[in-house]
């Protein structure tokens, strides 16, 4: 966990080998996995997601969901080029969205009626956007599996229904039966709200909308677990938590529009 990375290692070899980073927010991470072979997880579970589930073809929703993409990897200063993520909506009347190690998005077209403006699916995608630049699969994967299993997960992931391969799809946030989204820890999520936030008010996207987005979630979204027993921050407390990132994304978003940050994502769009 995190706290490994703050305390004092009294072995030269752990510290070798205990891979510490810091997030942007100034959290302290622990990855023991290199960047490539994340990547490789990433490309490889999303090539098994879209071999198992449709693919929604239709041109207009195709080019509402990649503009909003678009317009926050553009201010995201991911390390993956903005032209080599890849983009695709499903055809899932759940209301989900995922993105991978990487640079790999997906869209449940069900997302689509509950986050019912541009602005609320970019408080979505900019979420999970987040997730990614984050790695918070990474700091999953390093706490669970040990370093030397490293070199042969992707091998695994070509294999999902076996046990490591199951393991694997749940660490980076995927069920056993694809696109089903599992939550990452109340953690990880919390910062990728505060990140997703600060990602859509810099692309133009009014943050104010994130938080009529999880209204819509707690009315479209069925009977919710307690906090007490969910990994996901209840919507009050996640509502609570977005009012209180306001007053720090509004400038941004305001910052956004006066220099001319205004993303035309329109589903009807010609």
């Amino acid at each position: 966990s995190s706290d490994v990375c703050s305390s004092d290692l009294t072995s030269v070899i752990a510290f070798i080998l205990i891979g510490c980073a810091t997030s942007s927010l100034g959290r302290k991470q622990l990855m023991l996995m290199p960047e490539a072979e994340m990547d490789a997880m990433g490309g490889e579970a999303f090539k098994q997601l879209k071999e198992k589930t449709p693919i929604e073809d239709d041109s207009r929703t195709n080019r509402y969901v990649k503009c909003i993409a678009d317009a926050i990897l553009e201010v995201s200063e991911s390390r993956i080029p903005q032209n080599d993520w890849e983009v695709v909506v499903f055809r899932d009347e759940t209301a989900n969205a995922f993105a991978l190690p990487g640079g790999k998005i997906g869209v449940h077209t069900g997302l689509l009626k509950i986050a019912n403006s541009p602005d609320q699916l970019a408080a979505v995608i900019g979420h999970e956007i987040a997730h990614v630049r984050e790695n918070h699969s990474n700091e999953r994967v390093s706490q669970t599996t040990f370093l030397e299993q490293g070199l042969g997960l992707v091998q695994a992931l070509a294999n999902p229904q076996s046990p490591l391969g199951q393991q694997l799809m749940q660490l980076l946030g995927l069920g056993a039966q694809f696109g089903i989204t599992l939550p990452y820890s109340r953690k990880h999520e919390t910062e990728a709200d505060q990140v997703g936030l600060f990602l859509m008010a810099k692309a133009g996207f009014d943050p104010r909308e994130s938080v009529k987005l999880w209204e819509n979630m707690g009315q479209g979204g069925g009977e919710a677990p307690p906090e007490f027993f969910s990994t996901h921050p209840s919507h009050v407390t996640r509502i609570n938590q977005l009012n209180a990132e306001l007053n720090r994304a509004m400038p941004l978003y305001q910052e956004a529009k006066a220099s001319g940050k205004d993303p035309n994502c329109r589903m009807r769009q010609q």
